[in-house]
């Protein structure tokens, strides 16, 4: 049974008025009324959603659940109605996307940029965390899509699916004058040499760890950074060696005093787009889908 929405906004005055008898007056029903709709949503959803002592209602636990989800989907319809009523002068649709937290900030808006050359009047809501927060935030629809350094987990409990984005390689960065010196015999000769990785759990640090061990070469690791610009600058400050995707080189030699000392496509970050879709409809992931085409080119 679908829920009934009439029941729920009944339910959502009394939690926020503080009784049947203030959100009676409100809704202008009378209590008996009121108390007889709430008892009907709660006999639906299984669950009591107050506690009530003496004369007062307190949610408990699955009435504060239920209170969060009323309020954000009252708001979307006030949102709804005010978009509407405005439409002219706001916005055609509002695309939201979430980024996992260790994608290059530069990439990231490299990326979505492309969203305005699509329609100027749509409004982008960007989250950036974890990779599994998002994924549930993905699950309950507050997300349209995910930009992703990894793909959508094995047996992921979220119905959702990969769409690769591009591809790229490492470069490798140093001061000028250690640049110089390093630059010749790359990579060994980054053997002993100190080093900054990405932070714990990212791609990035398993993929360069992994390569060098390939290659039998073992940097001096001194730093471990979640945020690569705060690695650029202690890079920049003559402590060591740091990387980053090539496809974002170009951006870190002009913001940073750095030089290239090399590059690999030995490793590979991947960049995904994770949508509930496998037959991509949403526009805006088509779009920026089409467009991820001339930032990653063949």
């Amino acid at each position: 049974m679908r829920l009934n929405y009439h029941h729920l906004q009944y339910f959502y005055a009394i939690a926020t008025h503080g009784s049947i008898a203030k959100a009676s007056i409100f809704l202008h029903i009378t209590p008996q009324t009121l108390s007889s709709q709430l008892q009907k949503l709660e006999e639906q959803l299984g669950y009591n959603l107050f506690d009530r002592v003496g004369r007062k209602m307190q949610l408990n636990a699955m009435g504060n659940v239920t209170y969060n989800y009323a309020k954000e989907i009252f708001n979307l319809g006030d949102e709804l109605q005010n978009s509407l009523k405005n439409h002219s002068e706001k916005f055609a649709f509002q695309f939201s996307v979430g980024v996992t937290d260790v994608i290059p900030k530069v990439f990231s808006f490299n990326f979505l940029k492309n969203i305005y050359t699509m329609d100027s009047s749509i409004k982008l809501i960007c989250k950036e965390t974890q990779l599994d927060t998002l994924l549930g935030e993905l699950a309950v629809n507050k997300l349209d899509a995910i930009l992703s350094d990894t793909s959508l987990p094995a047996h992921s409990a979220v119905k959702a699916f990969n769409h690769v984005v591009g591809k790229s390689g490492m470069s490798f960065f140093a001061t000028q004058n250690k640049a110089n010196d390093l630059e010749e015999n790359f990579p060994n000769s980054l053997d002993g040499v100190p080093f900054f990785l990405a932070g714990e759990g990212t791609n990035q640090k398993i993929n360069v760890l992994s390569w060098f061990e390939q290659i039998d070469v073992k940097p001096k690791i001194i730093g471990e950074f979640d945020d690569s610009v705060l690695a650029n600058y202690f890079c920049q400050a003559n402590y060591g060696v740091c990387c980053a995707p090539t496809i974002i080189e170009s951006h870190v030699l002009e913001q940073f005093d750095l030089s290239v000392i090399g590059r690999t496509d030995q490793i590979m970050e991947h960049y995904y787009l994770i949508s509930p879709e496998r037959k991509v409809k949403h526009p805006a992931v088509q779009h920026l889908l089409n467009e991820s085409q001339k930032l990653f080119p063949q």
